[in-house]
């Protein structure tokens, strides 16, 4: 799911369409790109021009993963993990840009979003259910330090100061590919809209005059929710255990990788974060998953745009100051 389904749409849908006028309309499309779930959604008075756009939204995220995909060998990113550690590898200025933008977030979230834990990262496979023995970790995490890149902002190069030196663009790329697509659908006029990949989920302007619903999800039922926020002209990313994993022995493997330890990071269920954008909600919504929620907590809670719901391993649902529900009566006195 990761949270903004065409279901959660389709209850907000149904009262509205009776109420448009016929020759306006909602058009979506949903593709599998950048490997995951992509969906487009955009109200328009003429449907040609509202397919269009959507056709434009899927033709950048196609673009942007044959630039950014660690699994596309021809891929610029890919020949960066090829060639960083012996010599500098020039790259076009946009991928350069999310790069050095990563960085950003490695440092206000004290390392806990770092794109080189791919060195490690690499190692796990999850439709395989294949983990890395503790003396593979031991022999790779060294390489994990987004310190070691070195990035030269004249040439657009990207140099490893470590051997064995990795990165992943998965934890910020599909945000940004969502904010690029949000910002083709503006340049076309288009005021109403949502674009999701994966998790990470735009929303252009509002429901036609209220906000929209958005549920999250809870992290052992899909069927269950633990919460629904209305939103307008907003961003919100969920990360959860819940995606891409598998169990061995008790223990769970998922993608969400503590840069620091090498092992999937376990100090929260899910993590949603909400930002004006997809990059930002993207980029911050592993931080609770490595710090806990708490930690997670006192970061969001200095940063005026952003907000956060985490679901804790017992159970509790905590919320930063802009989205915490009132106290009960009895505790207000």
């Amino acid at each position: 799911m990761r949270y903004l389904r065409p279901w959660v749409f389709a209850v907000l849908l149904a009262g509205a369409a009776a109420l448009q006028p016929a020759r306006a309309e909602w058009r979506e499309r949903t593709e599998a790109i950048m490997g995951t779930r992509i969906y487009v959604q955009v109200w328009s008075t003429d449907a040609a021009a509202g397919d269009s756009a959507i056709e434009a939204v899927m033709a950048e995220m196609r673009r942007i993963d044959a630039l950014m995909s660690h699994y596309r060998p021809e891929s610029q990113l890919s020949q960066i993990n090829a060639h960083a550690n012996r010599r500098p590898v020039q790259v076009d200025k946009e991928l350069f840009d999310l790069i050095k933008l990563s960085t950003y977030y490695s440092q206000i979230t004290q390392g806990a979003f770092d794109i080189t834990y791919a060195s490690v990262g690499y190692l796990y496979d999850y439709p395989s259910h294949i983990h890395p023995s503790e003396e593979q970790i031991d022999q790779a995490l060294p390489a994990v330090n987004w310190r070691n890149m070195l990035l030269d902002e004249a040439h657009h190069t990207v140099r490893f100061e470590h051997r064995g030196m990795r990165i992943d663009l998965g934890g910020i790329g599909k945000g940004y590919a969502v904010d690029r697509g949000i910002a083709l659908l503006k340049a076309r006029g288009i005021a109403h809209a949502v674009v999701t990949a994966g998790g990470d989920t735009r929303i252009l302007g509002d429901h036609l005059g209220r906000p929209w619903l958005v549920a999250i999800r809870h992290p052992d039922d899909p069927k269950r929710v633990i919460t629904r926020i209305p939103l307008s002209d907003a961003a919100m990313s969920t990360s959860g255990d819940y995606e891409r994993y598998f169990d061995e022995d008790g223990q769970r493997y998922h993608h969400i990788i503590d840069p620091h330890t090498g092992h999937s990071a376990s100090k929260v269920r899910s993590a949603t974060i909400i930002a004006p954008t997809a990059t930002q909600t993207d980029g911050m919504s592993k931080t609770a998953f490595v710090l806990g929620p708490e930690k997670a907590l006192e970061i969001i809670n200095r940063m005026p745009e952003f907000d956060a719901v985490f679901v804790t391993p017992d159970g509790r649902v905590l919320y930063s100051n802009g989205l915490r529900p009132p106290a009960p009566r009895s505790q207000q006195h």
